[in-house]
């Protein structure tokens, strides 16, 4: 199997497990089959912005080149911080955009992937975001009608519980055993009397489980820019991670980056 072109991310089915697929260039490439064969990944040295297609030397925000950075709506502020929507402001970078993504029900949710934590997604998005995240289970909380109320309840909700995932524990499986239900219980008595509306109570746990043949060991993070090229025995695939008998490499951190995949 080989396989050349510009990274665009880890692709994915749900399943048991997940089957996971590198997005390269125009197609896909399968990576379940391959779990266990050592795999070449070579940097060809060149970079394009993976929205307007310019040569770049670096990225920014996974795969933009600066303009894109700067103009492009999935690069605004309010997209890591969805509390700042200003759509209805009428500043949006791109109101098309705005409407399609933003001005849309979403589900707020707890998931375990190192700790409980508290997120936010796209109603009907929430598989990929989970499994992008390397959560092991998931539920909705709440039900609301647009990316910036979302945005305002998971803020309330992280003074209680964090929104970020610690990458190492996740990857490593150090992973603490709660009762979801009962958390989602204690959490939803916290939620403010303006969003209590909203609520879900009825929800069921979403179990998720990975295609991971051993457990990983110290983290080593394989940096294509200082090592062009990597040559290891794939052993598992997490969130946006592969995960190599000698070290992890995070795909997202490399798109816009032209590789050549080659098993050896």
């Amino acid at each position: 199997m080989q396989a050349s072109g510009m990274i665009k991310g880890l692709s994915h089915e749900y399943g048991d497990p997940i089957q996971y697929y590198l997005a390269l260039g125009k197609g896909t490439l399968p990576l379940n089959p391959v779990l266990g064969e050592p795999l070449r990944l070579q940097f060809t040295g060149e970079i394009e912005c993976v929205y307007c297609g310019r040569k770049i030397k670096k990225t920014y925000n996974h795969g933009s080149c600066y303009v894109c950075f700067k103009k492009r709506p999935e690069n605004d502020l309010c997209i890591v911080k969805p509390s700042l929507c200003h759509f209805e402001e009428g500043t949006c970078r791109d109101a098309a955009f705005g409407e399609q993504h933003c001005m849309i029900p979403h589900y707020v949710y707890l998931a375990v992937s190192s700790d409980v934590k508290v997120g936010l997604t796209r109603k009907n998005n929430e598989l990929k975001r989970w499994a992008d995240q390397g959560a092991i289970k998931a539920i909705p909380i709440a039900e609301v009608p647009n990316r910036k109320t979302a945005g305002e309840l998971e803020e309330a909700l992280a003074d209680y519980l964090p929104d970020k995932t610690n990458w190492r524990k996740m990857l490593k499986g150090e992973i603490n055993d709660v009762d979801l239900k009962q958390v989602r219980d204690e959490v939803l008595r916290l939620v403010p009397e303006s969003f209590r509306h909203y609520i879900l109570t009825e929800e069921e746990i979403v179990q998720l489980t990975y295609p991971v043949l051993e457990e990983v060991g110290q983290i080593k993070s394989y940096n294509l820019d200082k090592q062009p090229q990597i040559e290891d025995r794939l052993i598992g695939i997490k969130g946006q991670y592969l995960l190599f008998a000698g070290g992890v490499i995070n795909i997202k951190k490399y798109c816009g980056y032209h590789v050549q995949v080659k098993v050896v």
